[in-house]
């Protein structure tokens, strides 16, 4: 039996009146999912527990079968780890995006205009950060590039207990209110102000400015964490795992449980990824001997952080169109039996372009017998109607693996 978790991020949403008052779910074109979903155990599981803050971290790690209460140490730190970071046991790590602020002052003023900079280029991004590693770097204080707008800040013998927020929580919000409080917040503030002095001007910025783009013109700390310990993936579940996404989180994780991290050329984080090559990759993994493919596409997410429901529901279309079909026809063409997990981390909803904590719509499907609990489509209303609810997330893989 091969298996695999297809999860698009923050897939979940309201009720959108621009489409006719469906969700993206349900407004999406999915024929594939349409065809195995009454064949398929459709549910609802609470993926963040109470307490956390509904981060992609958090979600994922629950999707992966790791108890974040016994686990999470922070979302930064599983970042550097896939960024190659050695980290310390003394090492403190947060989240450095690059963002786009309005020009008010003073800083307290500004508005978070954009919390990717316009999805600045990973190449842009380096020279940005590189000049700003050179007013920055010191004795305990190390910057380091990653992705894009996805950078991290590692501060050595440090501190934890920062009230910081996620940037994409206040998209179009002033950022009073906001900013780092409690524990090295001095420091923290300090430098997100002196970034914006530093790049304001920056010829990288100015030309972005004159292209009509975002310019990134300020660094925005977040996520804040130590160095954390997952168990082994194979040791846990006596299966041979891997991991495909864009995203340095995901990748972090399946790093840190010693799972198998398969890159895939076109890959994005965005709606513009290469669907299909992801899940041909994954097919090639579990023919070649692996068991378990956990197969992430940013994507829905990144949409939902925009407010574009237009592209997020295209997203959703492409998963079905290109994943969930290559995923079940390839296997089933190979002969091999397998069970599917489909599911969103967490909601991010369009109208108010942040993650919530509400429990996802899943859906376990596979080629072998069916798993029919009532469930006509895959959506989120479908998903409450046949009452089947999971209150601990890290337990849904455990449903999956127990199908043989």
């Amino acid at each position: 039996m091969k298996y695999l978790v297809i999860l698009g991020d923050g897939m979940a949403d309201w009720k959108i009146p621009q489409l006719g008052g469906k969700t993206c779910l349900e407004a999406a074109k999915t024929p594939n999912l349409d065809k195995i979903a009454p064949l398929s155990e459709v549910g609802l599981c609470k993926t963040v527990p109470s307490g956390f803050k509904p981060g992609s971290d958090v979600a994922n790690m629950s999707v992966l079968g790791f108890d974040p209460n016994k686990y999470y140490t922070g979302r930064s730190p599983l970042e550097a780890v896939s960024m190659g970071i050695k980290l310390k046991e003394t090492d403190v790590t947060l989240r450095c995006n690059l963002v786009t602020l309005s020009d008010e002052e003073p800083y307290e003023n500004k508005t978070m205009l954009d919390y990717s900079a316009g999805d600045i280029s990973t190449e842009e991004a380096n020279e940005l950060v590189s000049f700003l590693k050179q007013n920055f770097d010191g004795e305990t204080r190390t910057l380091y590039a990653g992705m894009q707008y996805r950078h991290c800040l590692v501060i050595s013998n440090g501190a934890t207990g920062a009230r910081l927020t996620p940037p994409h929580d206040i998209s179009d919000k002033c950022v009073k209110g906001h900013l780092p409080e409690d524990v090295n917040s001095g420091v923290y503030r300090g430098l997100m102000e002196k970034s914006y002095q530093l790049l304001k001007n920056h010829p990288v910025n100015l030309k972005r400015i004159k292209e009509g783009k975002n310019p990134a013109n300020s660094i925005w700390l977040w996520g804040e964490g130590t160095k954390p310990a997952l168990k082994n993936f194979k040791s846990l579940r006596g299966l041979k795992g891997g991991v495909i996404s864009a995203v340095d989180l995901v990748k972090g994780i399946g790093m840190l449980a010693d799972m198998k991290i398969i890159e895939v050329a076109g890959a994005t984080g965005n709606y513009d990824t290469d669907f299909k090559g992801k899940a041909e990759t994954a097919v090639k993994e579990l023919l070649n001997g692996l068991d378990f493919v956990y197969i992430h596409m940013e994507a829905p997410d990144e949409c939902g952080h925009h407010g574009d429901f237009e592209h997020k529901v295209y997203s959703i279309e492409q998963i079905d169109k290109l994943v969930i079909s290559t995923v079940t026809e390839k296997l089933k063409q190979a002969g091999e039996d397998f069970a599917i997990l489909v599911c969103p981390d967490h909601p991010t909803p369009c109208s108010i372009k942040t993650h919530l904590s509400d429990p996802i719509p899943y859906l376990l499907y596979t080629n072998k017998k069916s798993l029919s609990n009532g469930a006509a489509r895959y959506t989120e209303d479908e998903a409450a109607k046949t009452k089947t609810y999971l209150a601990d997330g890290y337990k849904l893989i455990e449903k999956l693996f127990s199908i043989v």
